[in-house]
């Protein structure tokens, strides 16, 4: 436990300074790195299980496009989905020629288009979320992140003091049903806590719904991330957070709560 606060508080720290005050060049450095060795424990992951990859390609297609969505801020245009598209057609012309036994072709060429989507498209949308309207985004972001932190925290307290009864014990065996009802509410009342006392201009309601479904979003993060180690008869991604295991094993419920937040803020402004 006194390393897990060892580890996470510095992190914490970190994190925080860079959503209120890094510029956009940091904060897209800070978040390339992230997404960068978050698929390199992905495709440690995936190799594990069984599955061929091409990790070079995941690499080049992370990092271009955290730099395309930082490139429509500044001119709207489709430059997302033009990363997305040459990745999908390099990855499949590239499989062809590096894969030997076709039979690995269609998973090769799958593990790592997905690698691409479940790491890096996901977390790259912190970039409009931050920076989009950049007062209101410092307070969506970090909302984003207490909520999620606040999750994991109240989680793994609900869990070790009440839990008894397995939420899924075929991903994993140690989450409880208890755990999982005390992390939802942990991160409702950060939320709350939030709302009131920090970001004072926002809409009660509103933020209450949007930390909602981020917090579900979450567990359905940490759930996947979980069914993927198993399948890789993994217990952590990674050795990166001492006390924690790898970042994908911090990440993870980042990685569903960042496109949620984000589409229920599109839907939330097509909609109003």
């Amino acid at each position: 436990m006194k390393l897990r606060v060892l580890t996470a508080l510095p992190l914490a720290l970190t994190v925080a300074w860079l959503i209120w005050q890094s510029s956009q060049w940091l904060f897209l450095l800070a978040l390339v790195v992230t997404v960068e060795h978050g698929l390199y424990e992905f495709f440690n992951i995936s190799r594990q299980a069984g599955f061929k990859v091409f990790p070079k390609v995941g690499y080049i297609a992370g990092g271009a496009l955290c730099l395309a969505q930082m490139a429509e801020l500044r001119r709207p245009g489709s430059f997302v989905l033009a990363v997305l598209l040459l990745t999908f057609l390099l990855t499949l012309w590239l499989a062809l020629h590096l894969t030997e036994d076709l039979k690995q072709y269609l998973g090769a060429a799958a593990t790592t288009v997905f690698g691409v989507l479940y790491v890096a498209f996901t977390l790259c949308w912190l970039v409009p979320l931050r920076f989009s309207e950049p007062l209101t985004g410092r307070n969506l972001v970090f909302l984003l992140f207490i909520v999620i932190w606040a999750g994991d925290i109240f989680a793994y307290l609900g869990g070790r003091i009440f839990g008894r009864t397995p939420l899924f014990v075929r991903v994993s065996p140690k989450k409880t049903v208890e755990g999982a009802v005390a992390g939802f509410t942990g991160s409702m009342a950060v939320a709350w806590v939030f709302t009131r006392w920090v970001w004072r201009a926002a809409d009660l309601e509103t933020t209450m719904v949007l930390a909602g479904l981020i917090a579900a979003a979450g567990q359905l993060g940490d759930l996947a991330e979980s069914a993927l180690k198993r399948g890789a008869d993994l217990k952590d991604s990674g050795t990166l957070l001492p006390g924690h295991g790898g970042l994908l094993d911090r990440i993870d419920s980042l990685l569903f709560g960042t496109p949620i937040l984000w589409l229920a803020v599109t839907f939330k402004e097509l909609f109003k």
